[in-house]
């Protein structure tokens, strides 16, 4: 584990599933994440994530990497282009820098519409210390 080492990318199928199931599991009923014909009302193509569903993928994508020890200490994120149903979100990220069992990774969700998400995410590994791959 060190600065820039790049985790191996993820790619996730934006479905009407996992759109509503992540917004109800949150507990976001506005509907523009379950109503299609609502979202398009409100002049969206379609249903789309919330961030609460993008910021549980990003942490997903972090300790599924750095294994079942990993404990997320912030998650920081920004939502860009949406994420649509039909569309594949690729997570990338690169560890920007490594303090003891903590390391910082720059992470990045790109669909074909842009960037969905960008942000920072800082995870301790406990017995991985920097250095250490």
């Amino acid at each position: 584990m060190k600065a820039g080492d790049e985790l191996a990318p993820l790619e996730i199928p934006i479905t009407r599933t996992l759109i509503v199931a992540g917004a109800v599991a949150s507990r976001d009923y506005q509907d523009v994440h379950h109503d299609a014909e609502i979202a398009r009302e409100k002049g969206s193509p379609d249903i789309f994530m919330n961030i609460l569903t993008t910021n549980g993928l990003v942490g997903r994508y972090i300790t599924d990497h750095f294994g079942p020890t990993a404990r997320l200490r912030s998650v920081r994120i920004r939502l860009g282009a949406p994420n649509y149903p039909g569309d594949i979100m690729t997570l990338t990220g690169t560890v920007t820098a490594v303090e003891g069992e903590v390391a910082e990774v720059r992470v990045t969700g790109a669909n074909g519409l842009g960037n969905h998400v960008t942000g920072t995410v800082r995870v301790a590994v406990p017995g991985r210390a920097g250095g250490e791959s």
